[in-house]
């Protein structure tokens, strides 16, 4: 499936269905960015080691992308699979800690998820947001679901 990104405005994402799936195409803005290293000690896979199901090598690393001002992430929980909403305003709100840097709510269970996708300690969510093949035609032609250039 391929996606033009071009129209994405930073600190914005957009979902496109594959195999049936939500996958969020996310623009991070330099704070959001910066929010990883925030968060990073408070995450439980950081570098996305676990093996619960295959990540590719371009997204272990703490961005867990290829190019790290864009996220790409399938976005189903890996606790019951839900689809947690976004809260990317950083600060107190209800259900997130005072500390919240900005990132992903899964509100059934009470999962949260950094900009990343990575899912915080101590959460209902085993593992980290999938990220599923994909890799760039071009700077703004995105392909979801093939990985063989990247």
């Amino acid at each position: 499936m391929e996606v033009d990104i071009t129209a994405i405005p930073p600190g914005q994402k957009i979902t496109v269905e594959w195999r049936g799936k939500p996958v969020w195409i996310m623009r991070r803005t330099p704070e959001q960015l910066a929010s990883l290293e925030k968060t990073e000690p408070d995450v439980a896979d950081p570098k996305s080691e676990r093996t619960a199901y295959p990540i590719p090598e371009y997204a272990k690393n703490q961005h867990r992308s290829i190019k790290p001002d864009v996220f790409v992430g399938i976005g189903i929980c890996t606790h019951l699979g839900c689809s947690p909403g976004e809260k990317l305003t950083p600060g107190p709100q209800p259900s997130l800690p005072d500390n919240w840097q900005g990132g992903f709510l899964c509100a059934c269970h009470g999962s949260t998820f950094d900009v990343a996708g990575r899912v915080f300690k101590n959460k209902p969510a085993p593992d980290n947001l999938e990220v599923p093949p994909h890799m760039y035609l071009s700077d703004t032609m995105l392909l979801i679901g093939d990985d063989k250039k990247a």
